[in-house]
């Protein structure tokens, strides 16, 4: 099916939406890569992905198992690295999978020790927190495509991210679950730093794409506004872990007293006065 889809892919389209499609990844974000693929030449196969839980659902299974990729995929539990070693596809295929609760400190280490330096073809970036500052860490890899998640409750235009804690959880930091990573301009101008273009984000809005500048090609590079997808995911709670489903400006008011790093200023502010 995975092959059928992807040769079926149209090589012109006017957002990445239209390209999507869902065999592993969470939303359509296996078709994406595809498309996007088919617009690069030469691409290292070679992927690193890092935030994965069990594997069942990622950005990369499918590389691994319609492309016979080579990757390294890492998750802060124990028990989520057992269970991916076991599944087939890591006797099948050359997948490494490690167990490490990422920081900024040792991101670089892991891909070393793991024998994944220079040029990859892809980097998935979906930890749910510190995703900003383990970006602007890493070093000894280079992906021609780089997939980071952002939380576009924290809206269009504000350059913020959580301040960096290397011990931060989603649910520890705020019982909502909307407190985590960062806005969508902010992974924009660090890419810029880093070399890289926005080619733009899937229909769910939460995960955007990133060209290497030196590889892009053809493909066009929105800008932020045009770029940027709102979530209407409802994955809000309450105190006792109970879903409250809000959606929309209700979202940034149950979160918007908290403090977030203005990436441009250096500043810790509240998101309310970045937002509002």
């Amino acid at each position: 099916m995975g092959r059928m889809l992807a040769t079926q892919l149209p090589r012109e389209v006017t957002s990445l939406a239209e390209a999507e499609f869902k065999v592993f990844s969470q939303f359509g974000e296996d078709g994406i890569i595809q498309f996007l693929l088919r617009h690069l030449d030469g691409v290292p196969e070679s992927f690193v992905e890092f935030g994965v839980e069990t594997y069942r659902e990622s950005n990369t299974r499918f590389l691994l198992r319609k492309d016979n990729w080579r990757g390294l995929v890492i998750d802060g539990s124990e028990t989520n690295v057992s269970t991916i070693k076991r599944l087939p596809e890591y006797w099948m295929h050359d997948l490494t999978a490690v167990a490490s609760f990422i920081t900024r400190d040792n991101i670089n280490d892991i891909f070393r020790e793991a024998g994944f330096t220079d040029e990859i073809g892809l980097l998935s970036i979906d930890i749910d927190g510190n995703d900003y500052w383990i970006w602007k860490a890493i070093d000894v890899i280079s992906p021609v495509i780089v997939v980071a998640e952002y939380n576009s409750v924290f809206g269009r235009d504000a350059a913020v991210t959580v301040p960096y804690d290397p011990a931060f959880t989603r649910r520890a930091a705020h019982h909502s679950n909307l407190y985590f990573g960062a806005s969508l301009r902010a992974l924009c101008l660090l890419g810029e730093e880093n070399g890289y273009s926005l080619v733009g984000c899937n229909s769910s809005g939460n995960n955007a794409f990133f060209v290497r500048r030196d590889r892009l090609g053809d493909l066009p590079t929105p800008d932020v506004a045009s770029g940027y997808v709102e979530s209407r995911i409802r994955e809000s709670r309450d105190p006792h872990g109970n879903l409250t489903y809000l959606a929309g400006q209700d979202r940034l008011e149950e979160i918007w007293h908290l403090p977030v790093h203005d990436v441009i200023t250096g500043e810790l502010r509240a998101l309310r006065d970045v937002v509002g």
